[in-house]
């Protein structure tokens, strides 16, 4: 089983997805790790990215979870995902049924909030007006309620795949 958390920034699908990975002991890719310096540089002054700026990003993202699917490897990656094209792009060529996306649902008065109190991260809190415009909304995630801490949210998430 892989599970691609996604959502735009601040909805916690690093916390979420480390609360997943206690929870479960699967492998996990922090999506974030795998920008290019350029993309991180760019996101840090406030432009938000392209997708052409994504696209390589996308596909060494791409390449872990088809890796994962090769072994039969369970696994979590975090992913904002934000497009359609980019959930496609992800999931290309993975077995039906192996893989879901979760998408973390949190208002956006709490969103602003959280991305005011992050330290250290490169993502720039000016980018989530743009993040919330470029978002898609999925049709075939699970669509979890991020409220409550990260075990109780995890909890839910992995009921809701035992469910399926």
């Amino acid at each position: 089983m892989i599970l691609i958390v996604m959502g735009v920034s601040g909805a916690g699908k690093s916390t979420i997805a480390e609360a997943l990975v206690k929870a479960t002991g699967w492998q996990f890719a922090e999506g974030d790790d795998y920008h290019s310096d350029a993309n991180r540089k760019k996101m840090h002054s406030g432009t938000p990215l392209t997708d052409e700026d994504r696209a390589p990003w996308l596909a060494s993202l791409h390449e872990v979870l088809e890796s994962w699917a090769r072994r039969d490897e369970s696994g979590i990656m975090t992913c904002s995902a934000l497009k359609q094209t980019y959930r496609d792009t992800l999931a290309k060529g993975l077995p039906e049924g192996s893989y879901h996306f979760v998408l973390l649902e949190v208002p956006r008065a709490e969103l602003q909030k959280r991305l005011e109190h992050r330290a250290g991260h490169f993502m720039s809190p000016e980018l989530l007006d743009s993040q919330l415009a470029t978002l898609e909304e999925p049709k075939d995630a699970l669509r979890i309620q991020a409220e409550g801490s990260p075990d109780e949210i995890a909890g839910k998430i992995l009921a809701q795949i035992r469910s399926l």
